[in-house]
């Protein structure tokens, strides 16, 4: 099932997308019981999925992206958290940060786990059974507050009003049984900088569950960055860096594509 969020006359709500383009009005809670109903909807703006209880990252998850990061390959997965509020909505401007001004913003683009129930210390046999589904992300980083100003971490780089576009669906577990294999690309302003697979992850789907659950309590609503693969604008040269006017663009397989402009933040 392919799931929107979109803006209703009364406010968010969710729908299904139905294989004639239509959308069904889902009832009820989307990490409890929901139904999908009869009534067509015609959807408003599209909105993000979701609004995460949380967002856990995981940094240097592919082989190749370790490499061209001169970093060794980690012995556990690297975990770093983004702000919920950096969440944009498909279509929406990425913005540029001003007032903690950044010359060096980059893209990145990801899968990202939803999680649809509460779970610790989750096997790995079993991690897949707590996924909602799954939808695109778009990882965006500022690489000098991630590298210089942020004091050894990584958060005050990720985590800007809307350095976490999401969408442009949330595509339920049971069409993608194995999310391990989907085709990944980033696109900016028609050219393609990003173009691998989800297979190359050093630590797969049910592993980055399995380790964020154990001794840790994953909310529903969790939403999980599994980490991008190579081709990101740093590791570039000269290097790549989103700049206003630019349009990027997410597309992984059986999902879909999440495309946003790119903006200098408002004063």
């Amino acid at each position: 099932m392919k799931i929107i969020r979109h803006l209703s006359p009364t406010g968010p709500a969710w729908a299904a997308l139905q294989p004639d383009g239509s959308a069904r009005a889902i009832t009820g809670d989307l990490f409890g019981d929901f139904q999908v109903t009869g009534q067509e909807v015609k959807p408003g703006k599209l909105l993000a999925p979701l609004q995460p209880a949380n967002l856990l990252c995981i940094g240097l998850n592919y082989k190749q992206h370790a490499a061209e990061s001169n970093s060794p390959t980690p012995v556990h997965p690297v975990l770093f958290i983004k702000n919920t509020a950096s969440v944009q909505n498909p279509g929406d401007p990425i913005e540029l940060p001003v007032k903690l001004a950044s010359t060096k913003v980059d893209y990145e683009c990801e899968l990202a786990i939803v999680i649809g129930r509460r779970c610790k210390n989750v096997s790995k046999a079993e991690a897949l059974d707590y996924v909602l589904g799954y939808t695109c992300a778009n990882d965006v980083s500022a690489r000098d507050w991630q590298r210089d100003g942020g004091g050894g971490q990584w958060c005050q780089g990720k985590s800007f009003d809307t350095f976490c576009p999401l969408g442009p669906v949330l595509v339920t577990r049971d069409e993608i049984p194995n999310p391990n294999a989907l085709r990944i690309r980033t696109v900016l302003n028609g050219a393609v900088m990003q173009d691998w697979n989800t297979d190359d992850m050093i630590f797969d789907v049910p592993s980055i569950i399995a380790f964020l659950s154990a001794s840790k309590t994953l909310l529903p609503g969790t939403v999980i960055l599994t980490g991008t693969p190579h081709g990101v604008g740093f590791a570039r040269n000269p290097p790549v860096w989103l700049k206003a006017g630019d349009s990027v663009s997410i597309e992984i397989e059986k999902i879909g594509t999440l495309t946003n402009p790119v903006i200098n933040e408002p004063a």
